[in-house]
């Protein structure tokens, strides 16, 4: 009988509560144990083995470029100005659920793509989706997709993330064509989902890099100081 249990929890696709289950025949302590209580440990065992999984699953799909930033080795050395407080309220993701944006500016080396990313573990711990991906690449993805006639796809799998972090953000001038793909990857997320931009220039500065003034105006609208939605 107890085989046979092993062997349906398995075909069941309950890995770890068949181990478990395998564990506690094999010890005589656990026969002391109440049925609710071996049972609870049975399915404790199961969960904590599948959010451990996603949780990896999550943080690999993410593909971020420092997959072991945390939150808790941000340096906040004075000359860095950043507010301690601050970073602890983002890591709470809090705008995630109202689906607010991040900037993060700086020069080169100062630790956004850091800070990105351990944001974007925080989310992958509370089981959010998260994409990291430097600009370039972006544009790169964008390009071969037009090119394969699958820019739907694209479009979607990218609406499909909770959190998108756009790396080196506006580090090159973008043509007209490319201002008018990136204004659709965020117009899709504007108020639905969060996106997290890594720039080295600040707000302003972005317009002068986007190819139509009128293109700009609406990149940055859907991007800066969004009220709630109604």
């Amino acid at each position: 009988m107890s085989k046979a249990t092993y062997e349906k929890l398995r075909a069941m696709r309950l890995p770890a509560m068949a181990e478990s289950y395998q564990q506690v025949l094999e010890d005589p302590k656990m026969e002391a144990l109440a049925f609710t209580e071996l049972m609870a440990m049975l399915v404790d065992t199961e969960w904590a083995a599948r959010t451990s999984n996603r949780l990896k699953r999550l943080i690999v799909n993410a593909q971020f470029e420092q997959p072991n930033a945390h939150i808790a080795d941000i340096d906040y050395s004075p000359h860095r100005e950043l507010s301690r407080d601050l970073v602890m309220q983002l890591a709470s993701c809090e705008y995630l659920e109202k689906a607010r944006n991040i900037v993060l500016m700086g020069a080169t080396g100062t630790g956004k793509s850091y800070l990105a990313c351990a944001l974007g573990l925080e989310a992958c711990k509370r089981s959010y989706s998260v994409r990291f991906i430097r600009m370039p690449e972006l544009l790169e993805e964008i390009y071969w997709a037009k090119e394969e006639g699958k820019m739907p796809k694209l479009y979607k799998d990218l609406d499909k993330k909770d959190l998108l972090i756009i790396d080196d953000w506006m580090l090159i001038k973008l043509s007209e064509e490319e201002s008018a793909s990136l204004l659709e990857v965020i117009h899709r997320r504007h108020h639905k989902k969060s996106t997290i931009f890594c720039s080295q220039f600040a707000p302003a500065g972005w317009h002068q890099r986007i190819a139509e003034d009128t293109l700009a105006d609406a990149i940055l609208d859907r991007i800066q100081f969004l009220p709630d939605p109604p």
